[in-house]
């Protein structure tokens, strides 16, 4: 057994030490698929953010990290990287049991976790400044420093990847960072710690706290030792975030909420896009901030789309995620109830059930994997987030109504597009909405593709090179030469 769990019980990882709840109260974690029970967590108390804080601003004023030379934090990135690795297949079991998720996916994860510290720190001793000419009498020039103290808030879909795609960059500019796990999936994450225990990360770099959103959470965003906020999440969780850090003006990166459309031309080819949506609407039970829950079809197809994308449904396979299943359950018994009541919504404002539409009478959180047709594009289900297996389905008639409807929703996280006319995808990727737009595959792109999005879908750039900038911050130097 690990070091971080013991007797059932997993740790918060604080300052390179295993530490239980200050106050003794722990989270009980279940096992969507089964519902059973798995472990419980150590909730973290205020002593423990405290600790951890007073740890953070300890480690970064020292310079353990930021001072530390470029080349050689490099080389601590990619032995973070291999540690991820060392400690994934354990990981992975638990993360599938936790979150719900197919065994392949959480492997996939941890893999992706170890990428982004392979990617990060592939740039950490390339973050450069620049001269800028002022003549004769001056020198003048840039440099990037760290912000000091990142608080990071992880997601429950993807708690994983996405402290990882964070976590990353942060440190490679040399930041402390703080993550706060999400407590419906809390032990994969509290995992990591291992590997930067077992990689010598200057104690105090990194602390990881299970914890409540609106307790610890909260307090973690509202400290006056943060420097930077991060945070992937709802967008009435990011609002109120917001309004934490609007008093102190905390820079914050927002990654919030997607209602993301595709837009399905008559001359598309039809495997493609229902190889996309099965990917785009029902990998991870559509839990997923870029899931494809809207799919916009020209008028001359749409019926054959419909039947297609309702066969493929329906034959999907449905089990616990250690099986790898095609179609595994929602996270808790309450987002499965939030999706069904969304469903039965959409019937009520005229959607047609082509496949699915309520939850599956077996053990776990199963809910049917779902095509509705001929949704409204203003009713509810059409303009807010699912986070479940429910591909929204309308026909359109002309370009200019397809994009209008695209853009029609307070979000724009990602969108896409499957035509053959290349020129038609260009104009139409530059008409859309969106932080980033897919072009005949749903899911393109990777860890060095800009990922992030407009409206209140959020601000803000994770993944590729764009994204570590948003961990330092400018300063100009300039002197003058004179006499």
């Amino acid at each position: 057994m690990s070091p971080f769990i013991a007797d059932g019980l997993a740790r918060n990882f604080i300052a390179g030490e295993w530490a239980e709840g200050d106050g003794g109260a722990v989270i009980a974690v279940a096992d969507p698929g089964s519902e059973e029970h798995i472990a419980d967590c150590a909730q973290a108390g205020e002593q423990n953010l405290a600790r951890a804080l007073d740890a953070a601003r300890a480690t970064f004023e020292r310079g353990d990290l930021a001072d530390m030379k470029p080349a050689a934090r490099a080389r601590l990135m990619m032995r973070i990287a291999g540690e991820i690795r060392g400690i994934a297949a354990e990981g992975a079991d638990i993360l599938c049991r936790e979150s719900g998720k197919t065994l392949a996916a959480a492997q996939d994860e941890f893999e992706e976790a170890a990428q982004y510290f392979e990617y990060y720190g592939g740039v950490a001793d390339k973050i450069e400044g620049k001269s800028i000419p002022l003549g004769p009498d001056y020198a003048d020039y840039t440099v990037y420093e760290p912000y000091g103290v990142s608080a990071q808030i992880v997601p429950w879909n993807f708690p994983v990847s996405i402290a990882a795609r964070s976590l990353a960059p942060a440190l490679a500019a040399g930041n402390s960072v703080i993550v706060k796990s999400p407590e419906l999936d809390p032990i994969a994450l509290a995992m990591l710690g291992l590997a930067f225990e077992r990689a010598d990360l200057p104690a105090g770099a990194v602390s990881i706290l299970n914890g409540i959103g609106r307790d610890i959470g909260a307090k973690l965003v509202q400290s006056a030792q943060v420097d930077q906020i991060v945070f992937t999440g709802s967008v009435s969780t990011g609002q109120s975030i917001l309004r934490d850090a609007a008093g102190p003006v905390t820079p914050s990166l927002m990654e919030l909420g997607g209602k993301s459309a595709a837009v399905v031309f008559e001359d598309c080819d039809l495997d493609t896009l229902i190889a996309s949506i099965r990917s785009g609407i029902f990998f991870n039970a559509g839990q997923v901030c870029s899931a494809m829950s809207r799919v916009l079809v020209h008028r001359s197809v749409y019926e054959q789309v419909v039947e297609r994308a309702a066969e493929m449904a329906g034959g999907l396979s449905v089990g616990h995620g250690l099986g790898n299943p095609d179609h595994t359950p929602v996270i808790s018994a309450g987002q499965l109830q939030t999706v069904e009541e969304i469903t039965s919504t959409a019937r009520q404002h005229g959607a047609r059930v082509a496949t699915g539409g309520a939850r599956l009478q077996r053990q776990g959180y199963f809910m049917a994997p779902t095509i509705l047709a001929d949704v409204d594009p203003a009713s509810p289900v059409a303009q807010e987030e699912i986070f479940g297996p429910v591909a929204c389905m309308t026909p359109f008639d002309t370009e200019a109504e397809a994009v209008a409807m695209a853009n029609g929703t307070e979000f724009g996280l990602v969108a896409g597009i499957f035509t053959r006319d290349l020129v038609r995808a260009h104009r139409v990727a530059r008409r859309l909405r969106a932080g980033q737009v897919f072009v005949n595959e749903w899911f393109a792109g990777g860890i060095s593709t800009p990922f992030g999005g407009v409206g209140k879908s959020g601000f803000g750039r994770e993944k590729g090179l764009e994204a570590l900038y948003n961990y330092v911050r400018t300063k100009n130097i300039a002197i003058s030469l004179k006499g």
